[in-house]
C-alpha cells in the first residue's frame, strides 16, 4: 500500500479549468480532491443513489442545495443527501480547494437538475 496525494492520484479535469484527483475510488466509497478558480462551477445536478460530503479545505465555496445557498469556509463541510438537486461554484476571487466524499461513488450515477426547479 502507497500513500496517496494529488501528487500521484489519477487527475481529472473538468468544467472552466477545474482539476480532481481520485484518492481513493471504489464502487462502495469515492475520496475526491478538487480544485476550483474563480468563477468557475459545475453543472446543477442530484445523485441517485449517492450520498456526498463536501469538505473545503481552502478558499470559500458555494454549494446550492436545493435552491438554498451556502458559503462555505475553509475547515466547514456539507452533507448532501442522495436525491438532492445541487451545484457546488466559486463565486469569489480566490482558489477553492475541498474534498468530496461519495457513498457509493457518484459516477454514473449523476442526473441533470434544470435551474427552473430551484427555489432560489
Amino acid at each position: 500500500m502507497t500513500a496517496i496525494s494529488t501528487a500521484n492520484a489519477q487527475h481529472y479535469q473538468w468544467g472552466q479549468a477545474c482539476d480532481g484527483w481520485h484518492l481513493l475510488a471504489t464502487d462502495g466509497l469515492s475520496v475526491i480532491e478538487e480544485h476550483m478558480p474563480p468563477g468557475s462551477f459545475e453543472q446543477r445536478h442530484r445523485h441517485v443513489h449517492a450520498r456526498q460530503f463536501f469538505y473545503v479545505l481552502e478558499g470559500e465555496a458555494t454549494l446550492e442545495l436545493e435552491g438554498t445557498v451556502y458559503r462555505l469556509q475553509a475547515g466547514q463541510g456539507l452533507h448532501v443527501p442522495p436525491g438532492t438537486a445541487h451545484q457546488m461554484r466559486n463565486d469569489s476571487h480566490g482558489q477553492v480547494r475541498f474534498v468530496v466524499v461519495s457513498s457509493p461513488r457518484s459516477h454514473g450515477d449523476r442526473v441533470a437538475a434544470p435551474l427552473e426547479s430551484a427555489r432560489a
